[in-house]
């Protein structure tokens, strides 16, 4: 399964300066999933790993390592599906970002888990019922484990 991985997990492996053990697993899972290349990306997390890095080297060493992972092509529907699950949550009183839920629709949309560690996903998966790809607690255990909603 491909997974999509949120900018949570991409700012931990490129921006966070100090890593905690539990930290360096979370990167090892993404280095695997990259090493198999399971790994997918949209534009909109795209910008949001770029948006907030001030120094130009930075910004440009961080840019070249994310290059290789092309995006996949945001359509009409996957917007509509987005929408349609802001107003699904927000019925149910769960607040989240535009690009969360069009987080949720590509993931829905193309049957991929996603790979975050916003606990709000935690919070839509309820309601929606999306993968959330689930870090594997040790190296016998296999990648594929994504989790789903009852």
């Amino acid at each position: 399964m491909k997974v999509l991985v949120d900018t949570c997990i991409w700012s931990l492996a490129f921006r966070k300066r100090v890593k905690t053990a539990s930290d360096n697993k979370i990167i090892d899972t993404l280095v695997e999933l990259v090493q198999d290349l399971r790994v997918v990306m949209i534009g909109p997390i795209r910008q949001e790993i770029l948006s907030g890095i001030r120094d130009e080297t930075q910004f440009e060493k961080v840019s070249e390592r994310i290059r290789p992972f092309a995006d996949i092509g945001l359509e009409s529907e996957d917007f509509e599906l987005a929408a349609r699950h802001f107003n699904r949550c927000r019925g149910k009183g769960i607040q989240g970002s535009n690009t969360d839920f069009l987080i949720c629709a590509v993931a829905e949309r193309r049957k991929l888990a996603v790979f975050t560690l916003d606990q709000d996903f935690m919070r839509y998966q309820k309601v929606l019922g999306i993968n959330l790809y689930k870090a594997p607690k040790n190296t016998n255990q296999p990648l594929d484990t994504p989790t789903r909603a009852p």
